[in-house]
């Protein structure tokens, strides 16, 4: 393409010319600093990580916890700390340590909870589990990477229902319910299980620290910043902090730990995460992350007992599709029932209609005729036109692919690719996609073991909407007025939301869409 010539442009081209002229001349461009800060591990703990007299430190205490059913065989300790302030009157605010209480935390706590800078808060270190063999202790299984690194939910419901209760009867104490007055915290690999738990369950916890974080590719945790980038905000606050020398001798091979640390950084903030952050010069142990634990203290418990809650998006898709301040509703009127049988079909020209049944995509036409197109697909969930009726999208729930066909004047079909790529979570082996609504942009709405992923026209994920509970969304349809309210159900629940962009209805008249381009 030719680009005109303005005004501007002569003049830059002009500073361009200028700029070879005198680098011919032999003259020296400005040096580039690249300079890296030498290592240093010289972080010295502050006087809030210091017992201070006058002071009364609280009480702890330790048992091992050998029964889980959540990670069976497993023995850890556990480690409770109860601050001299906790009265016992009421549940107290929450801090669970993984790999215990590292950072100097209840000298800190004491220190802060006494100057009420932190609410009183009872803290629980909670050690990785180990497994031992038949011939112990030759060759124990070590759990803590499979507990801590694996991206699911199993962790945080091991410590809602196990641990927790367990902590409040061995200390005599009562932990507060409400998610805002809990908090999580870690270093490396207990840094993402601390995000992990969060983000899984952020009805439970919304307070994070993350010291020297492994969002690397132990099991998938790079795979966490585009997710951040795409999913819509949760309800967070977290503190990260991080060396530019941190690289975990033992596995270097997994990711680079700095990097990992400022693009996860960067994923929170563009986003639109109340996140902060603190960088050093540190390699990867828990130094600066000590030396900085009381400040990431006050700025995590900042303002409470004011509730976090998720702030406004960054994606430019989830600005363009939600509206501020409308969130998932219970819906007490009829499912559509575009949400029943009627999602596996879609109408097409002239009176046609695609459908699918388990492993084949049919063609009925208004005549009768029933014309098979294509088989030997993976658990088909859905089918839709584009809103220009040229293309059409076949979800696939025993597969991470979906397919686009093109679809030719007399209704049949060619071109098949494996066209979308669905996110998938770490605990399934496939999408579970099932319906499919497009609004009359020609995004695509699917019903995900996600909740509602949404696609742009080049068959890539731009948006995921979670449901309430993290549930699995089985099916997806627009309604209502209209039809700019999204209605997805889970099996259990029929939830409802309006978006800025109306839904495109089946047999609907064929509509352009915008040139969105190849991207």
């Amino acid at each position: 393409m030719i680009w005109p010539r303005t005004r501007g442009m002569t003049a830059v081209l002009f500073c361009l010319t200028a700029c070879r002229l005198v680098l011919a001349q032999g003259a020296v461009p400005p040096a580039i600093d690249e300079t890296v800060p030498a290592e240093s591990n010289n972080y010295p703990a502050g006087p809030d990580s210091i017992a201070q007299p006058g002071i009364t430190p609280g009480r702890t205490l330790t048992f091992e916890l050998n029964n889980s059913k959540i990670f069976p065989a497993t023995t850890r300790k556990i480690t409770v700390y109860v601050p001299a302030a906790y009265q016992g009157d009421k549940p107290a605010c929450v801090y669970v340590g993984l790999d215990g209480l590292g950072f100097n935390a209840t000298t800190v706590f004491d220190n802060l909870i006494a100057k009420h800078a932190m609410p009183v808060t009872i803290a629980i270190g909670v050690a990785p589990g180990e497994v031992p063999s038949a011939n112990p202790p030759e060759n124990p299984r070590f759990d803590r990477s499979f507990e801590f690194d694996s991206r699911s939910d199993k962790l945080a419901s091991f410590l809602l229902e196990e641990v927790m209760p367990e902590v409040e009867r061995q200390a005599g104490v009562k932990l507060s319910t409400d998610p805002n007055d809990r908090a999580i915290g870690g270093g490396s690999t207990g840094a993402i299980a601390a995000f992990t738990v969060a983000w899984e369950r952020p009805d439970a916890f919304r307070r994070v620290f993350s010291a020297i974080g492994t969002y690397v590719g132990m099991r998938g945790g790079e795979q966490y910043y585009v997710q951040v980038r795409k999913t819509e905000p949760k309800p967070l606050r977290l503190f990260l902090e991080d060396g530019v020398h941190d690289e975990w001798l033992g596995g270097p091979e997994m990711g680079d730990w700095w990097m990992s640390n400022l693009t996860m950084n960067r994923a929170l903030k563009f986003a639109g995460y109340d996140v902060r952050h603190v960088w050093g010069a540190g390699s990867h142990n828990g130094a600066q992350a000590t030396a900085v634990f009381p400040d990431a203290m006050r700025w995590l418990w900042r303002d409470w007992p004011a509730p976090i809650e998720a702030k406004a998006p960054g994606n430019p898709t989830l600005q363009q599709i939600l509206i501020p301040g409308e969130t998932w509703q219970l819906s007490q009127s009829a499912a559509p029932a575009g949400l029943t049988a009627d999602g596996h079909r879609t109408n097409g020209n002239h009176g046609d209609v695609y459908t699918v049944t388990e492993d084949e995509l049919w063609l009925i036409r208004s005549s009768g005729e029933k014309i098979r197109l294509d088989a030997g697909l993976k658990g088909a969930g859905g089918v839709a036109l584009s809103p220009d009726g040229l293309w059409l999208f076949v979800s696939q729930s025993q597969s991470r692919k979906g397919l686009s066909y093109r679809v030719k004047a007399d209704g049949t079909i060619d071109a098949k690719e494996p066209f979308y790529d669905f996110y998938v979570p770490a605990w399934a082996d496939d999408s579970g996609a099932g319906q499919i609504a497009m609004d009359r942009e020609g995004r695509a709405y699917v019903a995900t073991r996600m909740g509602v992923q949404v696609f742009d026209h080049n068959g890539r994920v731009t948006a995921i909407l979670p449901l309430p509970d993290n549930a699995t969304a089985t099916g997806v349809y627009f309604g209502g007025d209209g039809s700019e309210t999204l209605y997805v159900s889970t099996g259990a629940h029929v939830y409802r939301r309006r978006l800025r962009v109306p839904g495109l209805l089946p047999g609907s008249a064929p509509a352009k869409v915008p040139n969105w381009g190849a991207g």
